[in-house]
C-alpha cells in the first residue's frame, strides 16, 4: 500500500488540480502517472487518481451548473454513452505494462490535445461532425476506467474542432464527463479490487485528497486571474508530456 506520503509528491498534486482545474479538467492521468513513479502498486492506482479526480471537477460542475452553462440535452448523450464505458474499463483486468503503458500515451496525448487552439466563440454554428461526437464517448470512457481517467481531457478537443458548441459550454460538458466517468470507473475498479483496498488506498492518500482540494479551489478561482487561459494550458501541457515521457521510458 502507500507509506506516509512525501511533501514533494503532495506538492505535485496541488499543481496538478490548480492547473488542471484551471483550464476545466480534473489531473486524473497525471495524478496516475505520479503515483506510478512513486512505486505504488499499480492496481491501486485508478482507485486514488478518480477519487482525487472527482474532487476536482465536482465543484467545477456544481458552478457551471449552477451558472446555467451546462448544455444538458447535448451533454446527456457524452455522458450517458461514456459512463457504462468507464464502468466496464474499471471491471477490466489489465497487465501492469499494458497499463503503464496505456498511461503513458494518454499522458502524451493529452499533452497534444492541450495544445489545440481553444475559440471563445464559434461562427456559422456547430460543424458537420459535430452531431458524430456521441460515438467518441464510449471509447473515452472505456479507456477512462480502464487507467484511471477521466476522459474529457480527450472530449474537450474534439468538441472544439468540430464546433460542437461555444467554448463555456464546452468546458462544462466535459467536467461533467469527467466527472460521471470518474464515479463509475471507481464503481468498476471497487467491484474488482474490493472495497477494502479502495478504504486503504484512500486512508493513507488522505494527503493527496487534502491537496487536490486546495489546489482545484485555487485554480478554479484565482488561477486564471494571474495568468492567461493560454499560457496556463502550455505549462499544464508540458507539466503533463515530461511526467508521461518519463513514465514511458
Amino acid at each position: 500500500m502507500i507509506g506516509a506520503v512525501p511533501a514533494g509528491l503532495a506538492l505535485a498534486f496541488l499543481l496538478t488540480a490548480l492547473l488542471y482545474a484551471s483550464v476545466g479538467f480534473g489531473g486524473g492521468s497525471t495524478y496516475a502517472a505520479l503515483l506510478a513513479l512513486s512505486g505504488l502498486d499499480y492496481r491501486l492506482l485508478p482507485l486514488v487518481a478518480l477519487a482525487c479526480n472527482i474532487v476536482v471537477v465536482a465543484g467545477g460542475s456544481i458552478r457551471f451548473a449552477r451558472a446555467g452553462i451546462t448544455p444538458w440535452r447535448r451533454a446527456a448523450w457524452q455522458v450517458g454513452l461514456g459512463a457504462p464505458a468507464a464502468f466496464l474499463g474499471g471491471l477490466t483486468p489489465i497487465k501492469e505494462t499494458t497499463f503503464l503503458t496505456l498511461l503513458g500515451i494518454s499522458l502524451v496525448l493529452t499533452s497534444c490535445a492541450m495544445l489545440i487552439p481553444v475559440r471563445e466563440a464559434h461562427e456559422g454554428g456547430a460543424g458537420r461532425f459535430a452531431k458524430a461526437m456521441p460515438l467518441l464517448a464510449a471509447p473515452l470512457g472505456y479507456l477512462a476506467g480502464l487507467v484511471g481517467i477521466g476522459g474529457g481531457i480527450f472530449l474537450a478537443p474534439f468538441l472544439h474542432l468540430t464546433r460542437w458548441h461555444g467554448a463555456r459550454q464546452i468546458a462544462a460538458t466535459a467536467s461533467l464527463f469527467i466527472l460521471v466517468n470518474s464515479l463509475f470507473g471507481l464503481a468498476g475498479q471497487l467491484v474488482k479490487n474490493g472495497p477494502a483496498a479502495f478504504g486503504a488506498a484512500i486512508s493513507a492518500s488522505l494527503p493527496l485528497l487534502i491537496a487536490v482540494v486546495i489546489g482545484g479551489q485555487i485554480g478554479s478561482l484565482l488561477a486564471l486571474r494571474i495568468l492567461p487561459v493560454q499560457w496556463i494550458r502550455w505549462l499544464t501541457a508540458l507539466l503533463v508530456l515530461v511526467v508521461g515521457v518519463r513514465l514511458l521510458i
